[in-house]
């Protein structure tokens, strides 16, 4: 297994399909995996430390584990098939539950757990992403990335966050 890292959320232009961009601790490849309007908002929020007021689904699901005695400890990115990607809860007593890849990063997140991915879903997501960030500036990159994101919260509809 290989530890990755959130990079962020990011809209794929032009389809204004939204990803979550994932990159390897101690390497240089990144894995996009394309996800839902509500998981990227999901993401995105906690990202950027925002608390809701009233517990969104992830939340909920962390503090029901919580309130059970138990925790998230890590997260397993276990493999992709015809481009979707799967994955694994890992409790604290190593009870694995699997789950959605999107809404394991988003519960991740909130319970401050370790990411993995397998080595044969890096292989075959793995991408090196020339860092075009750089080249403009991060400050310039950051204001992109936060308008961009301005742009996805605009666009939402309730409707986009029925399952």
């Amino acid at each position: 297994m290989i530890q990755v890292q959130i990079v962020g959320v990011r809209i794929e232009m032009p389809s204004n399909q939204p990803l979550v961009l994932l990159k390897e601790r101690l390497g240089e490849r990144h894995i996009p995996i394309w996800i839902g309007a509500a998981e990227a908002t999901a993401i995105a929020l906690a990202e950027q430390g925002v608390v809701s007021p009233r517990p969104l689904t992830h939340d909920l699901l962390c503090a029901v584990v919580l309130a059970l005695g138990h925790r998230v400890v890590r997260v397993n990115l276990t493999r992709v098939e015809d481009s979707v990607f799967y994955a694994e809860l890992v409790f604290d007593d190593g009870t694995t539950v699997g789950s959605r890849a999107s809404d394991a990063i988003a519960v991740a997140q909130r319970a401050d757990a370790s990411i993995w991915a397998s080595e044969a879903l890096v292989e075959e997501a793995g991408v090196i992403i020339a860092d075009h960030d750089e080249d403009a500036g991060e400050d310039e990159a950051k204001e992109r990335e936060v308008r961009q994101f301005r742009e996805f919260l605009n666009d939402v509809e309730p409707e986009d966050f029925d399952n």
